[in-house]
């Protein structure tokens, strides 16, 4: 499985990508190992993520998000975390 992710640091800046481990690759994003943009020091919490089948599914959805606005991004995040809240 592939996960779209969206991953948001203190000063509010958000980052997409895609992984098969979400934990793992939090993890690498925090201590500086993971995409040059995610390198400083601010810590980056997991606030969206999306599962699909094939990488091929999972790219064509973070080009879709990456092209969107800033809103836009934040009214997805808000969804999820709504249907997240919803399931527990």
């Amino acid at each position: 499985m592939y996960f779209v992710y969206m991953l948001k640091n203190s000063k509010g800046k958000l980052y997409v990508g895609i992984t098969t481990n979400l934990k793992n690759r939090t993890y690498y994003h925090n201590t500086g190992q993971g995409a040059q943009f995610t390198k400083s020091k601010s810590k980056f919490i997991l606030v969206f993520q999306e599962e699909y089948k094939t990488l091929k599914e999972a790219r064509k959805r973070e080009i879709q998000i990456k092209k969107w606005r800033r809103d836009k991004k934040e009214m997805l995040i808000k969804r999820f975390q709504k249907d997240l809240s919803t399931k527990l």
